[in-house]
């Protein structure tokens, strides 16, 4: 087994699928910006070769270097699990003849619009939304749907440049800060507690599913500095209030023929209790969300990613033990960190409960919050009772504080 692996180095991550692939039986050819001398020592044993090119998102060039690259290899697999790379990856596949989802398929995974579009289209319920490429489109989009609003790039990831409007003049001023944006998707205000369905699938089949919290909303830990993001990993799938929310995954990744991979699907549960699509990628989530799931069934979903999009098997256990969240960091202040308090409490009330803690320490200059939900570290907790691990993961968000100084 053959499998070509754009970007194994950035996000950081990637090296861990990397690091999956080669451990199921496949000869790794890596490619991506990094020289290769420059590659980081921990991925090395799991690379059988490696292309460097100048710029990964220039698609034609890098068509064109990879097949000449590998003239006379066979390929078997060509995978990506960095979301501005799922298009590459799949014009790839077409180009050499190889299984995989196509770019029709992967496109209404990457096009916030036309993925609506075709959730809706079976049924299912998503915002109303319009595609607008000028001022005068957002406004007449505004005018239609009504405020509040989400307005966001068509092709973003995450909460990048995605803002909720509230008023014309609000809009005015969103618009000059979008003016870099060739399209965007102007869309209904959803209202409610917002989830992610995450999916492990073969031929579209979740082979393993996981459902998260936001705390709070994204949008929020996007917008407010002050806050510490929570992502809390539930235990009980089978829960009442997530029905819908498991349902509308299950049926959105038919709408859009999802093939082998890993799915990132957000959703909103209203206080109606109406679960309704948010958007999709078909690629893992960030931000460490496929370590909580690892932690919370005590499993390895970058290996089992890679024995499905090799081998088309899924062999870890699917029962899930624990709910495990994870809260960010972001210190107060400017310049590097100082210090950290609440910590040593925190750490003792919580016990062997504590998983991972990978905070920044001081000297260390801080992040830019704005540029990484990751900001300035996080702790990690799991616990068998959902209230609890709730509990601890507020007690890291409000007794655990972090200072920079310049």
């Amino acid at each position: 087994m053959r499998v070509v692996f754009l970007a194994p180095v950035y996000p950081p991550e990637m090296i861990e699928y990397a690091r999956g692939l080669a451990e199921v039986g496949a000869a790794v050819y890596g490619v991506g910006e990094t020289p290769r001398d420059a590659l980081p020592g921990r991925l090395r044993p799991y690379l059988h070769d490696y292309l460097h090119v100048p710029r990964i998102m220039t698609e034609d060039d890098v068509i064109d270097r990879v097949t000449a690259w590998l003239r006379g290899v066979s390929v078997d697999r060509v995978v990506a699990n960095w979301e501005p790379l799922v298009i590459l990856a799949a014009r790839i596949r077409e180009r050499w003849g190889l299984p995989g989802m196509s770019v029709d398929t992967v496109t209404a995974f990457r096009d916030k619009q036309l993925m609506k579009e075709r959730v809706a289209a079976a049924g299912l319920r998503v915002p109303k939304s319009r595609r607008v490429r000028t001022e005068s489109e957002t406004l007449a989009a505004a005018e239609e749907l009504g405020y509040p609003l989400i307005v966001k790039p068509i092709a973003g990831a995450g909460s990048a440049d995605t803002y909720k409007v509230e008023s014309r003049t609000e809009l005015d001023g969103i618009l000059v800060k979008m003016r870099g944006v060739g399209e965007a998707s102007c869309e209904e205000y959803i209202d409610g507690e917002e989830f992610t369905f995450d999916a492990v699938s073969r031929g579209g089949i979740p082979a393993y599913e996981n459902i998260a919290q936001y705390l709070p909303k994204p949008l929020e830990m996007r917008s407010l500095e002050w806050v510490s993001p929570i992502i809390l990993t539930v235990r009980d799938m089978a829960h009442p209030r997530l029905a819908g929310g498991v349902a509308l995954g299950r049926n959105v990744l038919k709408a859009l023929g999802m093939g082998d991979g890993f799915t990132h699907m957000e959703w909103f549960l209203t206080p109606k209790g109406e679960a309704v699509f948010g958007e999709i990628g078909c690629r893992p989530g960030g931000a460490h969300l496929v370590d909580q799931m690892n932690y919370t069934s005590d499993i390895d979903l970058f290996r089992e990613w890679a024995r499905v999009v090799c081998w088309g098997t899924f062999e870890a256990p699917t029962t899930r033990l624990y709910n495990a969240g994870i809260i960010f960091k972001r210190a107060i202040g400017h310049g590097t960190i100082a210090r950290i308090e609440g910590l040593g409490d925190w750490l003792r009330m919580c016990g062997d409960s504590v998983v991972e803690e990978k905070l920044l320490r001081p000297g260390t200059p801080r992040r830019n919050w704005k540029n990484t939900l990751l900001s300035d570290g996080h702790v990690l907790v799991r616990h068998p009772d959902w209230a609890e691990a709730h509990r601890m993961c507020v007690a890291a968000a409000t007794g655990i504080r972090m200072y920079a100084e310049p």
